[in-house]
């Protein structure tokens, strides 16, 4: 076999100039699919990640029982939730745990009743894991020790005509199915963009909810924010010995809408990489097929000397194979070194942030990533096509007559 790699590694570069722009053609179609990569990935961290932590975070434990009734939102309290806090504290891929109370209810004034979320929450805590607290316009985010007040969405403000100082009224169901009702002072109101999420949450403080549905001292939920996506099964499992009857879950099962979107956004992308990468064969496809041609005596040299016909079409082959190797290392250093340089300065997106309400979550600069999530996927895709494009200037080789080959003008 060495001698095949040799011969074919010394006719890849016969023709210098026409190599090196079929490998230019391969290494630009990968380092464009690597920054692709790399954008979409900082992409959703950016877009996603924000919606996770606007939707309840990364990773969400609650009481048992609670998932075959999640969508009635029960209180059912978490047992043993202090420790449950503190190992997830502990995980280096946690950046916080915050205790929640979380139950459904209705908030109500002149302009008529909404149904919503009413979420209890530790300020402190919750700001670390939520952007709520960084998109309070009007008022300021509840502190710990605040009474009869809560926080509201613009979208709600509007349909409710509402502003910070006037008084709603919530009515929720404690632990017990008991329905409890309460004027609470509207202290602020966030506005993320996203009309149609602020209208279904509310926010207390954690002490007024534990007070109002009968949860005192107990928590109904324990959100967990992630440096990171993609991390939530290694966390999920590190905490398993301390969740004892307690359901654990993360955001790809509580929404697996969001889920489905980055799935199809993927497919979308493989479809085209393929696409890319198939203009670029048909640059190998041209190169050996005119190597055929300007070759014929050698080909037909090579067969007097003994070397069968699929020996021939080998050498073919391997030629194919190794212009696609070198466009793929090649591509893999150029879409580094793209990536490290945006990773660095960041794409500001900012600008766009109106046009439509996910991308409303975008506060600043896009960070990609360096684009490796799906090399392995994406190199075996180039040396495949590299080959297919390869086969049939190497199946027209090993088909030649030595006879007729050497006596080709």
């Amino acid at each position: 076999m060495s001698i095949y790699l040799r011969l074919a590694w010394r006719n890849v570069w016969r023709q210098r100039r026409r190599t090196w722009i079929v490998i230019l053609g391969v290494g630009l179609g990968l380092a464009l699919m690597m920054w692709y990569d790399g954008t979409v990935a900082g992409f959703e961290q950016a877009i996603y990640g924000n919606a996770i932590q606007v939707l309840g975070g990364n990773i969400q434990v609650h009481g048992s029982g609670y998932n075959a009734k999640s969508g009635q939102n029960p209180l059912i309290p978490i047992e043993n939730d202090a420790a449950i806090l503190a190992a997830a504290q502990a995980q280096p891929q946690v950046v916080a745990a915050a205790p929640r109370v979380a139950t459904t209810g209705l908030a109500s004034s002149r302009k008529g009743a909404f149904a919503v979320s009413i979420i209890g929450i530790d300020p402190p805590q919750e700001a670390k894991i939520s952007l709520i607290s960084q998109y309070v316009r009007d008022g300021r985010y509840p502190a710990s020790d605040d009474k009869a007040v809560v926080l509201i969405g613009r979208g709600l403000a509007e349909v409710m005509n509402v502003g910070v100082g006037d008084r709603i009224t919530l009515v929720g169901r404690t632990a017990s199915k008991e329905v409890r009702r309460h004027k609470m002072t509207v202290v602020g109101i966030y506005d993320l963009g996203l009309r149609e999420i602020e209208k279904r949450s509310v926010y207390i403080p954690l002490a007024q909810a534990q007070y109002l549905y009968g949860m005192e001292g107990q928590v109904s939920e324990i959100a967990i924010s992630l440096h990171k996506m993609g991390g939530e099964r290694a966390v999920m499992q590190a905490l398993a010995p301390v969740l004892g009857g307690n359901e654990i879950s993360s955001w790809e099962t509580s929404y697996p809408e969001m889920r489905a979107a980055l799935g199809n956004k993927n497919t979308v992308m493989n479809v085209f990489s393929v696409i890319i990468l198939l203009i670029a064969a048909i640059g190998i496809l041209n190169l050996l097929t005119m190597a055929v041609y300007e070759r014929t005596r050698e080909i037909g040299v090579l067969g007097a000397l003994g070397m069968k016909p699929r020996e021939i079409s080998l050498l073919f082959l391997l030629e194919g194979g190794m212009m696609g190797l070198a466009g793929l290392v090649g591509g893999i250093l150029l879409g580094l070194c793209i990536n490290l340089l945006l990773g660095q300065i960041g794409l500001d997106y900012s600008q766009f942030a109106g046009i439509t309400d996910y991308m409303a979550l975008i506060s600043g600069r896009i960070y990609p990533t360096l684009g490796l999530e799906r090399i392995v996927q994406r190199g075996i895709t180039v040396v495949v096509i590299a080959l297919i494009a390869a086969y049939y200037p190497a199946r027209q080789a090993g088909q030649r007559q030595p006879a007729e080959a050497l006596h080709a003008v």
